[in-house]
């Protein structure tokens, strides 16, 4: 029931990792993929992606004619909260080896205290033609790194002291001390690339939590993990896009990043790539444009973003109302502020289906005077102006090195986009 969201989780340790698997698992399910700089010519029946950047991935269904159905678009987001490492990070202090790096979203910092760290991302090289250099991606698949505490006995507390994340977040990855011969953090990794480090000119790497998923509680039903936020709703549409039958409707998911840090980047929400595919799957199948006015009229978008369960020890933090809670299904998310895409319409839709199909759905809004984020759906929505909701499994800790979710409720998200996607 998990096992696509096990390999995920295991493998998906940057953006650009959660991509390449996502698009190992596509290529072993008859997608074919095409080159965002050619012409598309599609067929009815046809499974195809397009992978326009190392960290964004568009997959679609098209339908058996001879008319095709609704327009059924999923969304999801590739990145999660990490320790980003600087350029020119290395940092030799006191005996030890250390690397400068910064926070790539909204993490909770002291989670990242002692634990084994990896070493992940993209190294792009130099090649003969200075615009298109080689990308390679790295995975150290070694604990590289460890951001160590400072034991109690030699803290002062003060009341009200906030984390000097440049000062105290910063980790050791080696001694530098007699007889220890000393290296830079990039002749590491070219070296387990196979490289020479003067071929690398630039890299995004990250840490990242080397922790497995694991089964917790007496029951057996929940999971412990890394990067729940978001690859659980990553993993539900893909697994959804496989096992797809062939219908009369066209399906498509969007992956994208950047998401915890805004959306406002060329593989983000908040561009018009996701609207420009779109467009070119109508143009690929010759469609008329009544055709497409009736598509666009009718399609129908689930934005899929993890959600905020009430917390045991802090209840007061969620609506008095309209509390979620894990294992009892899926969180529907609404706001006044239309920070979540639902309105009542679409809303309604997804009602329905969890009625019809027996999927246990939750209602979520935010504590009033509360803003809680934002997420893919109302950017989307601003460029592809269609039905939508927001959803997704709600968990304990997010953006914690380590979250908590509940099994069932995964099983009924994978359940909620079957439903919508007509499996």
């Amino acid at each position: 029931m998990i096992d696509t969201l096990c390999r995920l989780l295991d493998a998906g340790v940057t953006q650009f990792h959660v991509v390449k698997k996502c698009e190992d698992i596509l290529l072993d399910h008859d997608y074919r993929k095409l080159d965002i700089g050619e012409r598309w010519e599609l067929m009815a029946g046809g499974r195809y992606y397009v992978k326009p950047y190392p960290s964004m991935l568009v997959a679609f269904a098209i339908g058996e004619v001879p008319e095709y159905g609704r327009l059924n678009i999923g969304l999801a987001h590739t990145d999660f909260p990490m320790l980003k490492i600087k350029t020119q990070p290395d940092m030799n202090r006191c005996g030890y080896q250390t690397l400068n790096v910064e926070p790539y979203g909204g993490l909770i910092k002291e989670t990242w205290f002692d634990r084994p760290l990896g070493i992940a991302g993209k190294v792009v090289v130099q090649t003969e033609d200075s615009f298109r250099p080689r990308t390679y991606l790295y995975d150290s698949e070694r604990a590289m790194c460890i951001v160590p505490s400072l034991a109690p006995h030699l803290r002062k507390e003060t009341t009200g002291d906030k984390m000097n994340v440049q000062k105290e977040l910063i980790p050791v990855y080696g001694l530098n001390g007699q007889n220890v011969k000393e290296k830079d953090i990039l002749q590491y990794v070219a070296e387990d690339l196979g490289l020479l480090k003067d071929d690398i000119l630039d890299y995004d790497l990250y840490l990242y939590n080397m922790d497995h998923m694991e089964i917790v509680g007496a029951e057996k039903d929940m999971i412990a993990s890394p990067r729940l936020d978001n690859i659980t709703s990553v993993s539900a549409l893909v697994d959804t896009m496989c096992k797809t039958e062939k219908g009369n409707c066209i399906n498509v998911i969007s992956l994208f990043d950047n998401e915890e840090i805004g959306s406002r980047s060329k593989q983000g929400a908040d561009s018009v790539m996701l609207s420009g595919i779109v467009d070119r799957i109508m143009s690929g199948l010759d469609m008329e444009e009544n055709d497409r006015m009736r598509i666009m009229r009718d399609a129908f978008m689930l934005s899929l973003d993890v959600a905020h369960a009430t917390h045991p020890n802090y209840p007061e933090k969620s609506d008095p109302t309209n509390q979620i809670v894990m294992g009892c299904g899926v969180a529907l998310k609404s706001s006044a502020s239309q920070r979540y895409v639902s309105d009542s319409e679409a809303s309604a839709v997804v009602m329905a289906l969890a009625r019809k199909n027996d999927i246990k759905v939750q209602r979520q809004v935010n504590r009033s005077g509360m803003a809680g984020g934002q997420t893919l759906g109302p950017i989307a929505s601003s460029y592809l102006p269609v039905r939508a909701v927001d959803m997704g499994i709600p968990i304990l800790a997010m953006h914690s090195a380590m979250e908590l979710g509940s099994a069932e409720d995964y099983s009924q998200l994978k359940a909620l986009c079957s439903a919508v996607f007509e499996m």
